[in-house]
């Protein structure tokens, strides 16, 4: 076993304590390379029976490059697996599963038309079709319920996946793994898309979880949770293991030096703001969700250039589709968005994008990148067809690439080497792609939904001095995020939104966790709108 290295002063402290059990998987001198770049260089991990051990680096540092090869989906250069003591040949996730290992990947591996039980039986079915298939499914299903009962999941075997909330199927994906019987589970940033009541409720599983005997690897790049959470903490720091320690005893402040390698300023520092005139003005809105029900009603809303206005409110409550109605991804169906001077209400993307407006999305995978381009042409996506980048219809190659190499520089987005895929970076790395491209271009306006989501402390860090600085420089930034502390952070004014509506618009200063919390949850709403 590893000794536990205490980041403050570098001694060892004591390992696990006395209630943790014997270990059940232990990683020997685990190695792996790609064209260009050592992921995974020599790195050892043991995990015991009835621990939580926390898996913290940043971006690209190789965490899921390890669990992946530990749950067979990768295969290691050099290394050893073993579980209780003995080598583990693991050659793909069917020799994983069959050891009692289950993994949670950071995109849900589910058929959304199918049921809760019918994706859990999913390649373990009992028996054949027939009559049979019909009682197979009825017992799979009365095993599901009790299965989600005895851990505390709640979940309805019959409810169609896809009408699920994204809480609720990640759940569904726990209890997958655990119908086949693993003993050890890997969580890959697992929170990375869940609201904080969901967050507060998966750390609550985990904790039930390791109480009766599972062993859980938990990836995650939020301090928060790990020291909630976790027993131990393995850090890993440009694909090298440099140092475990014991969660008791660690801060904060502490883990993300240790991960980045440098003192780390967690609070946003920031200035007073000086709001100019409106940029952004939203009036008695309206659009639909994707299913054509009204998902924002009659919403107000506006940003005034030097400012930042953060959206805080539970996932589902009408942020998509308002992000999405002012930047023309979904047409609204009444009521107008100013832009400046221009009604740009129903206009397209491109012409909102010319006009100023930058837009970091929420789905970084189906509105952010374009998987089969390069990261120097994903930098210029809104601006290949201007010059510098353009000469009439001749791009400027050299231009690009030169962009592309300061801007992965400046924002360190981990990659061998501009011409790369962007489907080849890991989430927190295309997100910081997608930052460096918006908010580089000159904008009178930014729109940022869950900027920092599945991002590292030192980036986020960087992220959020990005935004201050816009704010500084007279642009208005609209923030909409899921955590709160972000929304404090950064925020001048929160405009909390419930159903659709704007219920709240409050200076920050004047502000309580509490009360936006509330809020959020629709305590002490009105029917009666709110001009924000």
């Amino acid at each position: 076993m590893e000794p536990a290295a205490t980041p403050a002063t570098g001694r060892f402290a004591d390992g696990p304590s006395d209630e943790i059990g014997p270990i059940l998987l232990e990683a020997r001198g685990i190695t792996k390379r790609f064209p260009g770049v050592v992921a995974n260089d020599s790195i050892d991990l043991t995990l015991h029976k009835g621990e939580i051990l926390g898996l913290l680096g940043e971006n690209g540092a190789g965490k899921s490059t390890l669990v992946k090869q530990l749950f067979g989906i990768y295969t290691p250069d050099e290394g050893e697996v073993f579980l209780r003591g003995q080598p583990l040949p693991i050659n793909n996730p069917g020799d994983a599963i069959e050891h009692g290992m289950g993994m949670v990947h950071q995109h849900f591996q589910l058929v959304g038309p199918l049921t809760v039980a019918e994706n859990i039986m999913l390649g373990a079915e009992k028996t054949g079709g027939g009559i049979f298939g019909v009682l197979a499914g009825r017992r799979a299903a009365d095993e599901v319920r009790e299965l989600s009962e005895r851990f505390g999941l709640d979940v309805d075997p019959t409810a169609v996946v896809e009408d699920l909330p994204v809480g609720v199927q990640q759940r569904v994906e726990i209890l997958k793994a655990l119908y086949r019987g693993a003993e050890i589970l890997i969580l890959d940033e697992p929170t990375a898309v869940l609201t904080p009541q969901e967050t507060d409720e998966l750390l609550q599983v985990m904790r039930d979880l390791a109480a009766s005997g599972v062993g859980i690897i938990f990836i995650t790049h939020k301090l928060r949770e790990i020291l909630a959470v976790t027993d131990r903490v393995v850090v890993l720091r440009g694909g090298k293991w440099v140092g475990t320690t014991a969660t008791a005893g660690s801060t904060q402040e502490s883990l993300a030096e240790l991960m980045v390698g440098r003192a780390v300023v967690l609070r946003v520092e920031k200035g007073e703001a000086h709001p100019g005139d409106v940029i952004l003005d939203v009036k008695g809105l309206r659009a639909d969700d994707d299913r054509g029900q009204q998902a924002v009603k009659a919403l107000d809303l506006s940003v005034r250039g030097g400012e930042i206005v953060g959206v805080a409110g539970v996932e589902g409550n009408g942020q998509r589709e308002l992000v999405e109605a002012i930047t023309g991804l979904r047409k609204a169906t009444g009521g107008t968005i100013t832009i400046g001077d221009d009604d740009t209400t129903n206009w397209s993307p491109r012409h909102i994008s010319e006009l100023g407006v930058a837009h970091v999305p929420a789905d970084r995978e189906k509105d952010g990148v374009v998987g089969g381009f390069s990261i120097a042409d994903n930098l210029v996506l809104n601006t290949y067809f201007k010059p510098p980048f353009a000469k009439g219809i001749v791009r400027q190659f050299d231009v690009i690439d030169a962009q592309a190499e300061d801007l992965i520089e400046k924002f360190d987005v981990k990659t061998p080497s501009i011409k790369t895929p962007s489907s080849s970076l890991s989430g927190g790395n295309k997100q910081k792609l997608i930052v460096a491209r918006e908010l580089t271009a000159i904008n009178k306006l930014i729109v940022a939904a869950q900027p920092t989501r599945g991002v590292d402390v030192g980036s986020i860090e960087f992220i959020h001095s990005q935004l201050i600085a816009q704010r500084d420089a007279g642009h208005a930034v609209l923030l909409v995020s899921a955590e709160l502390d972000e929304i404090f952070g950064l925020s001048d004014r929160i405009a909390v939104i419930y159903e659709g509506r704007i219920v709240a618009n409050l200076p920050v200063e004047d502000a309580t966790r509490e009360q936006v919390g509330l809020l959020m949850a629709g305590a002490g709403v009105h029917d009666e709108p709110v001009n924000a």
